[in-house]
């Protein structure tokens, strides 16, 4: 019989690709991750994994007992979410992780609406980037991943996990003052000489900018990477760079203080969305919690 830790190690491996990934996502180290899952190769009496230079990859009995792995995996978490959950009442903790933007606008009233009807169910929230909610919800620390993706930087298929579509945003040219004078949509051309303003948290903000002023004939010049719109619009306004804002980051004063424009061509958006492991999906905390993020979008819309 496969011991359940060894499974979920090589769940991780599966997803991570490396041994101090793994290593690192579990609080292990490097030698106990591989200790372990040396012995689950000895349990599988096959090979699991091979050799790649001074790394090791999964071998095709090993992606076999990896996606054995998960449904494994899955039937455990969901025998002990039925028996806890009998009563089908929303309660007990539940772990959200989530990007500023989002989190501000609809994830705080929605938590204060879910606390109002169900006072047991308590939300535990994590700000967490795209890439990290993704993984906090494979790895089992979060239950529920808020994300997002510009229509121009898609996501691959994320195996494994249900995703919920919660809405879909328009991001914009956040510009100088002077800006306001021009009306209309905004040809990207006009910006080659610019200096540009883009996250600093993950690559898919750069990758929006490269890839909308590609199409426009261009490469823009990134001088500034910041972690706030807040601190974005300021350095607009100060004249310091220009950049591209989805519609939730202009939820700040200093919105005022700068041009908002629409960029010409083929329309920009973020898409944001909740995932979630399938074991969890009909649970009543994450039931509850989801009615409330649809109906406060329903709501803003």
């Amino acid at each position: 019989m496969f011991d359940l830790t060894r499974l979920r190690l090589l769940r991780e491996l599966a997803h991570r690709g490396t041994m101090t990934a793994v290593a690192q996502a579990c609080g292990m180290t490097s030698s106990a991750v591989s200790q372990q899952l040396a012995t689950l190769e000895r349990e599988a009496r096959v090979a699991l994994f091979e050799p790649i230079g001074r790394r090791v990859q999964l071998t095709a009995e090993g992606e076999r007992l990896a996606a054995h792995a998960e449904l494994i995996l899955q039937a455990v978490e969901a025998a002990a979410l039925d028996l806890r959950g009998a009563d089908q009442r929303p309660q007990g903790e539940l772990q959200v992780a989530c990007f500023a933007s989002y989190a501000k606008r609809h994830l705080l009233p929605a938590i204060v609406r879910a606390r109002e009807r169900y006072p047991d169910l308590r939300v535990v929230v994590r700000e967490l980037e795209s890439p990290d909610a993704i993984a906090a919800v494979r790895d089992g620390r979060c239950h529920l991943a808020l994300t997002f993706a510009y229509n121009l930087v898609p996501r691959p298929d994320l195996a494994g996990l249900s995703a919920h579509a919660l809405l879909e945003e328009p991001v914009l040219l956040a510009l100088p003052p002077h800006w306001r004078r021009s009306r209309g949509p905004v040809a990207l051309q006009r910006l080659a000489q610019e200096d540009w303003i883009v996250g600093s948290r993950q690559s898919d903000d750069g990758l929006l900018a490269e890839r909308a002023c590609a199409a426009a004939g261009f490469a823009p010049r990134i001088s500034h990477t910041v972690d706030d719109y807040d601190l974005m619009l300021r350095m607009v306004a100060a004249g310091l760079g220009i950049g591209f804002v989805p519609q939730l980051g202009l939820d700040f004063p200093s919105a005022d203080a700068v041009a908002v424009r629409t960029a010409a061509g083929a329309p920009l958006s973020r898409k944001i969305q909740a995932l979630t492991r399938p074991t969890l999906t009909a649970t009543p905390s994450v039931r509850a919690l989801l009615a409330e993020l649809a109906a406060g979008a329903t709501a803003s819309a």
